[in-house]
């Protein structure tokens, strides 16, 4: 299992009062099929099986605010967090507690300021690709997910177990992916030639007082094996 990932959603979280609490929140932690930010050289989507397992396994995820155990908001356990899986996503629905956190995310909900969503989990199956522009995609095919949260500042953007899964798919290392270029990295997703082709062998470069940095090599060196197996 890969280590604990971020991300976050941008559709308004619902609010509604309640007479026996602050209120519920609800909102979708996950959209389907939808195009991440620019993640660091990579967009990401998520399938629409990708939390099928753990939404009906009910697995014992929970709602916590800015995702920080001082502000718990829900569990599943308890039946004060509900998740469904819809056409458009996973939609979470949470009955605020009568505490500080509740209370103080009821308030900011009543006034608007909510405005993202987030969802923290493993990646148990990614699937690489390229977008219909050419730029590197991956696809989230099966996730465990930890929580869900509504979030003031979407700053959970936190690339570096997508790179490395990028990396592992092309057998390339890390360092070679983050120096890799748009066209570079397509060319190994798709197969397809690099638009300026490598013709200067980095023995040859050295040679002449112009030796690059390893990540630069080992790309280079994949992009030749590329081309020796066409």
């Amino acid at each position: 299992m890969r280590d604990l990932e971020m991300r976050h959603v941008s559709q308004p979280v619902e609010f509604r009062s309640a007479d026996d609490g602050p209120g519920t929140l609800d909102g979708y932690a996950i959209v389907f099929n939808k195009y991440s930010q620019n993640l660091g050289g990579f967009v990401e989507r998520v399938d629409p099986a990708a939390a099928t397992k753990s939404v009906s396994d009910k697995l014992p995820v929970v709602a916590r605010y800015n995702h920080d155990d001082n502000f718990l908001l829900g569990t599943i356990e308890a039946g004060t967090l509900r998740l469904e899986v819809d056409d458009v996503g996973v939609r979470y629905i949470v009955d605020l507690p009568d505490t500080s956190a509740g209370r103080d995310v009821a308030a900011l909900a009543k006034r608007g300021d909510l405005r993202y969503s987030s969802f923290a989990f493993h990646t148990l199956e990614d699937e690489w690709d390229v977008t219909e522009q050419g730029f590197p995609l991956r696809t989230l095919r099966s996730i465990q997910l930890v929580d869900v949260a509504p979030v003031v500042n979407p700053a959970y953007r936190d690339s570096t177990v997508g790179v490395r899964s990028l990396a592992e798919h092309l057998h390339i290392e890390v360092d070679a992916v983050a120096a890799a270029s748009t066209d570079e990295l397509r060319s190994l997703l798709s197969g397809e030639p690099v638009e300026t082709p490598v013709e200067v062998r980095a023995d040859e470069q050295e040679e002449e007082g112009q030796s690059e940095t390893h990540p630069s090599i080992t790309m280079r060196q994949r992009l030749l094996e590329l081309d020796n197996l066409k």
